[in-house]
């Protein structure tokens, strides 16, 4: 779930414990009106402002925790993105060949079906095994039986 949609829904959800707590005081506050005879110097007078200031001190810190994933915290997408594109560097020592099919890994997110990439590449099938293969032994990527035809996986 998106952060953004997570803070506002904590926000709606204080703002119910706000009403709750509004509702709640109401309500203890005529109780003591009607059964306490001593006025404000009375206990239970005390115990409705504490319980009012704690109430309000959670309700206070869960709208702060939702301001702060509305505002500041960034979606698990635009985290994942800015990983994907820090980690996928591309080795200097590749030769162009190789580089054309990572790219192409790369491109496609880093999962592709072999046959795909000999279409994309335009490379003979042999010539595209060869180059995972090598890329293979270099440990940039993987290469799974599915079927009839292999997927190959970026490592990361």
């Amino acid at each position: 779930m998106k952060n953004r949609t997570v803070g506002y829904l904590v926000i709606s959800v204080s703002l119910l414990i706000g009403f709750i707590i509004y509702i709640f005081n109401r309500a203890l506050t005529e109780i003591v009106n009607e059964n306490c005879s001593h006025g404000v110097s009375c206990p239970m007078w005390q115990t409705i402002d504490t319980q009012t200031y704690i109430g309000t001190g959670i309700m206070v810190s869960i709208i702060l925790v939702g301001l702060y994933l509305v505002i500041f915290a960034k979606d698990d997408e635009a985290q994942k993105h800015e990983l994907k594109k820090a980690e996928l560097i591309i080795p200097e020592n590749l030769e162009p060949d190789e580089r054309t099919v990572l790219e192409h890994i790369i491109g496609s997110d880093g999962t592709i079906f072999q046959s795909a990439l000999v279409e994309a590449t335009m490379f003979s099938k042999v010539k595209v095994t060869r180059l995972l293969d090598r890329l293979e032994g270099k440990g940039l990527i993987e290469r799974k039986r599915r079927g009839m035809t292999n997927i190959v996986i970026l490592k990361h």
